[in-house]
Parts: structure tokens; C-alpha cells; sequence
């Protein structure tokens, strides 16, 4: 692997090791858990979007959610950081694409705890121009490593390995998958369905689904588990941007049955929902239909979604609304990836 700073930036001394997860039961209360999210984030109606899809169309605003610019990853990370002070580790190791929202947040969340991030990437250093997430990781000083391999699956031999290199320096590493998809990093969402449904309880008439893309699946393994704790009316709709719709259904419902325990409850999950047909011409890759649906948004709500997550999600919401497959009050998770606007000739998406 070839590195893309000279060397890892020390974080300075941390602002404490957090507060222990206070919060109510199912959220994974006793748990340590740092402070990230600006709690609650806003869910607001989009009218002139229901308008123009007729049916309504709220959006819960998780990229407003306080650290960087934002963005759903903050939710698990709250567990992951406080699980890694609790541990007294002083340095994470995690993984993804050049452009990934993840590797970002997940660094500088780390340096504000004292906490030396790592971060391993597939591809070459060459490949990409320091735009965007990767012009954020360079102008904080991140060690970031690329595989040299095309295959995302190289990141994860790529942390084992830098992992290895700290553990044998006598460093405490706390490595950490790609995307942040581990049961403990699911937790996030089952808090923030509580937060949701604490929102929700003032409407009229409740939503009937709540729609998300799926990539590393962590995410809606959190809001299952969630929808099942609170009861909620919603089904859970994953629009995956990554890979097969039958592996991710999978992955979500190992991540959000472990996750359910982890909280202390073991509701009966819903099967999960996800959708395919809207990757495009592939992961990490713009699609005509993503662009044409995160122009519709920014134009009748003024809210930008990142290219390859967010766009193709909503693209899918649209293309069901317009069919007449989609009935009653359905909730969008606006998951964030502002830096992935500014990269690339054109807006090159996020990758987790």
C-alpha cells in the first residue's frame, strides 16, 4: 500500500471519553457512547415534491446532524468512538473509497477525541485528484493509504494489515470495517428511530415507509431493529447502491438482529426490504436517473443529495411514486455526502 501523507497526524488531547449512552431502553443505554449528533434532526414535509409526486414526502435531515458537514455516519459512530475511549485505544484503523463520507467523518471525529485515524483506500493514489473527501482527509494531515487494487474487498486485508503495523509498534488500535458495519455501529439508527418516533407522533397520519439507500448496510440494520423496538407503522425500504439486493437483505438482517440484542431486546425483525435496479452503470458511478432526481429535489426543496447514495434512493421513490406503487406518508432519509458535490468533473458520489 502507498501512502498518501508522509506520515499520520497526532491528534491533540480529546475532549473526554464522552458520556456514558444515557437514553431510554432498546437505545442501547448502557453502552459508551460519545456525543456527535445534534439531536433531534430536523424532519420537515417537502411539498412541492409531494406535489409533484402525489404523495406525501417528508425528509429527515441527517446531514444537518452537527460534526463536519454532516451525514448519517455520525449515529453509529457515537458507539464506535465511545466503545474505542472505553477501551482506552489510541488510534483507529478503518477503509473505503477515495471518496467516502465514512473515512471522513470517522477521522475527524477521531482527531476531536484524541484519537489518531488511519485510513486505508482501494485504488492508487494517482487515481484520484485531491477533491473532495480526499482534499479533507489531505488538509487535516490523515494517514491515508491506497491497496493499489481496484477490488473494494482489498481495504479489508488493507486495515488487518495497518492494525498489525500499530499493534507491533505497541500501539492500541481499534480497527473498524468498511462503512462502520458492525452491530455496535447499527445501535445508531436504533436510537435515532427513537428519536424519530418521538417526531412522528405529532402527525396527522403516520408514514407508511421510510426510505434510505443501502450500501455497507449498518444503516437500515439500525432502523429495522429500531422499527421493531418502537413499533412503528413504517416498512423500511433500502434502495441498494452497492451490491446484490438478496446479499444486502441478508447483511441487513445479521446487523439488525445483533444490533436488537446489543440494545437488550429481541423483537421479531421485519423481513428486510430492499430494493435493486438502481445501482446503474455501477457502484460509485453517477446514474442518469439519480442526476435527474437530485435535480428535482434541489429545485422544488432547495436540499442537495449526494450523487450516488442519496440520488439514486430518491430515484427510486420517484420512479414508484409515479407508477402508483407507493401509497400513503413516506419518510427520506437525507443521509448527507456534501463533499462528494465538490469532487470530480462532474459530482463523483460517495463510497462507504
Amino acid at each position: 500500500m502507498t501512502a498518501v501523507t508522509t506520515g499520520p497526524r497526532t491528534a491533540s488531547p480529546g475532549a473526554g471519553a464522552g458520556s456514558s449512552g444515557a437514553g431510554p431502553r432498546g437505545s442501547g443505554a448502557d453502552l459508551p457512547r460519545v456525543d456527535l449528533v445534534l439531536a433531534p434532526t430536523p424532519l420537515h414535509p417537502a411539498p412541492r415534491l409531494s406535489r409533484e409526486l402525489g404523495v406525501p414526502v417528508l425528509f429527515k435531515r441527517d446531514d444537518l446532524a452537527g460534526v463536519g458537514l454532516g451525514g448519517n455516519k455520525l449515529r453509529g459512530l457515537e458507539f464506535l468512538i465511545g466503545d474505542a475511549l472505553a477501551q482506552g485505544c489510541d488510534s483507529l484503523v478503518t477503509g473505503a473509497g477515495p471518496q467516502s463520507n465514512w473515512t471522513m467523518l470517522a477521522a475527524l471525529t477521531c482527531l476531536r477525541y484524541g484519537i489518531e485515524p488511519h485510513v486505508v483506500c482501494y485504488g492508487s493514489a494517482g487515481a484520484d485528484r485531491a477533491e473532495g473527501n480526499l482534499r479533507l482527509h489531505r488538509w487535516l494531515g490523515v494517514d491515508v493509504r491506497f491497496t493499489g487494487e481496484a477490488e473494494r474487498s482489498s481495504v479489508d486485508a488493507g486495515i488487518a494489515a495497518v492494525t498489525g503495523e500499530l499493534r507491533a509498534a505497541g500501539r492500541h488500535p481499534y480497527p473498524v470495517p468498511r462503512g462502520g458495519a458492525t452491530p455496535l455501529g447499527a445501535l445508531g439508527y436504533v436510537r435515532a428511530s427513537l428519536e424519530l418516533a418521538a417526531q412522528l407522533a405529532g402527525l396527522d397520519e403516520p408514514p407508511a415507509g421510510l426510505w434510505l439507500a443501502t450500501g455497507s448496510c449498518g444503516t437500515q440494520a439500525g432502523l429495522v431493529a429500531g422499527a421493531a423496538v418502537t413499533g412503528a407503522s413504517y416498512q423500511v425500504v433500502g434502495v441498494t447502491v452497492s451490491r446484490p439486493a438478496g446479499e444486502a437483505a441478508g447483511r441487513v438482517r445479521e446487523l439488525a438482529a445483533a444490533a436488537a440484542a446489543l440494545a437488550g431486546t429481541g423483537p421479531d425483525l421485519t423481513p428486510p426490504d430492499v430494493r435493486t435496479g438502481w445501482i446503474g452503470p455501477g457502484y460509485g458511478v453517477p446514474s442518469a436517473a439519480g442526476q435527474a432526481a437530485a435535480r428535482l429535489v434541489a429545485e422544488t426543496e432547495g436540499v442537495f443529495l449526494d450523487p450516488v447514495f442519496g440520488a439514486k434512493a430518491m430515484a427510486a421513490l420517484i420512479a414508484g411514486c409515479r407508477a402508483g406503487r407507493v401509497h400513503g406518508p413516506q419518510v427520506f432519509l437525507v443521509s448527507g455526502g456534501a463533499p462528494t458535490l465538490f469532487a470530480g468533473d462532474e459530482p463523483t458520489g460517495s463510497e462507504a
